[in-house]
């Protein structure tokens, strides 16, 4: 038994249609974070610029950048906006790594296996009070109120994940609230702050908070697929990262629940008493595969992407708006 395979490669046209919409701006963003990543202690830009030049799509900052143009945004702020995302995103990469003992990321060391746990973490601490100076230049209130109640929760959500490790038994909607706080809440910071910055009605600011929630939603559960997955070797990404680390992700509790007395077992086994062996990655790809774990998420994760298509409708037709409805369906499609 091998990890689920896939008959096809995703389209990339969506992330290219995106960073076509939003190019010009996005070159200036990435020229502020490395303008913003400089420091006289050397290892600050070294650390920070491993992880930023480690291949990522830049997903969330292109989002803050799609959504004020289409909210008719024709200022500057939303440049120092998309790199104050980026910049938070960044950090929790360095913190999660540490916290997951992960040695790669996209097929590169990490961070903290390059330079150790003290470095990352408080290189970390250091992008994001970056992300914090940005959100003070920026101006606004109800910027930094939205970025700083995304970090919070992301930061809740984090250490709500560290509850459900080696849990199978956790409940679909204590893990969907995991991940609504790790990964979706900056996916809504980002898309909301760009109708707050063009000074939009707040139906509208709130439409692309669902929005972006929603897509953060959709992303991380094609993750959890995608860790069970050939196509994450595909990707840059090491298969079975979830498994190995004990995680607890929506397919495998789908798993759980429906296993019987023997596949529960299996399960506690390998996810809390550690010894894990090497046919059980194999083992649980199977059980996924019987009880339909894998594909059930993904249909999660479709019911998601439609809802943030819906979002949409709250303006008007135009480029900006086909793109960001053809990312929610890039962001599932890219398990194919």
């Amino acid at each position: 038994m091998t990890p689920v395979a896939v008959t096809s490669p995703p389209t990339a046209q969506p992330l290219a249609a995106l960073q076509a919409l939003v190019g010009a701006d996005m070159a200036r963003v990435n020229a502020l974070i490395l303008e913003r990543m400089q420091n006289e202690v050397a290892l600050i830009p070294q650390l920070a610029g491993h992880i930023v030049a480690s291949g990522g799509k830049r997903l969330r900052p292109m989002l803050t950048l799609a959504s004020a143009r289409l909210c008719g945004y024709g200022g500057r702020r939303h440049i120092e906006l998309a790199a104050c995302v980026e910049f938070i995103h960044t950090a929790t990469l360095l913190h999660d790594d540490v916290v997951d003992e992960s040695l790669l990321r996209r097929g590169t060391e990490t961070a903290n296996a390059v330079w150790g746990n003290q470095a990352s973490v408080l290189v970390g601490d250091f992008l994001f009070s970056r992300s914090f100076q940005l959100m003070v230049d920026v101006g606004s209130l109800e910027v930094l109120g939205i970025l700083a109640n995304a970090s919070a929760t992301i930061a809740e959500g984090e250490v709500r994940q560290l509850a459900t490790v080696s849990r199978p038994e956790t409940g679909i909607a204590d893990y969907l609230k995991v991940i609504e706080g790790k990964t979706a809440a900056l996916f809504a910071a980002a898309c909301r702050i760009g109708a707050v910055i063009a000074d939009r009605p707040r139906e509208e600011a709130e439409a692309l908070d669902a929005y972006g929630m929603n897509l953060g939603m959709a992303f991380q559960l094609v993750d959890d697929v995608l860790d069970y997955s050939a196509r994450q070797a595909d990707l840059g990404k090491t298969v079975g990262d979830d498994f190995a680390e004990g995680k607890v992700t929506l397919p495998v509790i789908l798993a759980f629940d429906r296993g019987n007395e023997e596949e529960r077992a299996f399960w506690s086994r390998v996810l809390c008493e550690g010894g894990r062996r090497a046919e059980d990655f194999h083992r649980a790809v199977a059980l996924l595969t019987r009880h339909d774990a894998l594909g059930e998420t993904l249909e999660w994760a479709r019911s998601r992407a439609e809802d943030a298509k819906r979002e949409l409708r709250a303006f008007p037709d135009g480029p900006a708006r086909t793109v960001l409805a053809d990312i929610a369906d890039f962001c599932v499609d890219r398990v194919y």
